[in-house]
């Protein structure tokens, strides 16, 4: 597996690719944004930290976004929870502070990876009823094709929060707790992590504009609201 890792410390990025070669990953390092966008598109995942020589990594995360779905995980010696949110919101897949362990480094590497290759088969579905299209008041979701559409406008959701909307709609009616969305998303329990699921929770009912779509069970986790609540109507914007 090739992995990218971007950084402006120059004894860490060395460091931190010896780590990951140890490990079986081939290991390629940059330390600035055109790096790092001319060889995104040509490795399994890039590791980003926001320092860099030409300008902030999270303005890289969100570039990288805009033309690749390849995985990308923060790593970080900001610890702070707004770091970790704003990094989330831009696109990245993970957020690791400095200093980490090895061990939790590598599985989240291999996590990343494996659930982007499952994400990048479009023909392979991941969840009963995948193959299907659905139409939910205004919203045209073609799982399938990961496209979602409302009133024939493309909605643009990230790779997280399309998983999150198939996951819901393979059983409309079922109430999905918390830990097993980042089960099946985020591919671990996601102890700790409820602050990961309620960033992406909130930007995709933000995105698809239909706010009674997706119900809060207070104290469980989250539904379609689909057969018991009103119909569902379109936000308009402003």
């Amino acid at each position: 597996m090739q992995v990218l890792a971007i950084s402006g410390d120059t004894d860490f990025i060395a460091e931190f690719a010896a780590e990951l070669s140890t490990q079986g990953f081939e290991v390629s390092t940059g330390n600035t944004s055109e790096i790092a966008l001319e060889r995104c598109r040509f490795v399994d995942l890039v590791f980003l930290d926001p320092v860099l020589d030409d300008i902030d990594g999270l303005e890289v995360c969100r570039a990288i976004r805009a033309v690749s779905d390849v995985p990308v995980i923060m790593i970080s010696t900001r610890s702070d929870e707004f770091d970790r949110v704003l990094s989330l919101k831009l696109g990245a897949d993970d957020y690791i502070v400095r200093p980490y362990s090895l061990r939790e480094l590598t599985a989240r590497t291999q996590a990343a990876i494996r659930r982007a290759k499952k994400s990048w088969d479009p023909w392979k579905p991941r969840w009963p009823g995948e193959t299907e299209v659905h139409e939910l008041g205004p919203l045209r979701i073609d799982v399938q094709l990961r496209r979602v559409t409302a009133n024939s406008h493309e909605v643009p959701l990230t790779r997280k929060e399309f998983d999150i909307l198939a996951l819901l709609i393979s059983d409309p009616t079922r109430v999905f707790t918390r830990e097993h969305i980042m089960s099946e998303v985020w591919g671990h329990d996601g102890a700790g992590d409820t602050r990961t699921l309620g960033v992406h929770m909130s930007g995709l009912r933000k995105k698809l504009g239909v706010p009674a779509l997706i119900e809060t069970v207070r104290g469980v986790g989250f539904r379609l609201a689909i057969g018991h609540n009103p119909p569902l109507t379109q936000e308009r914007a402003g």
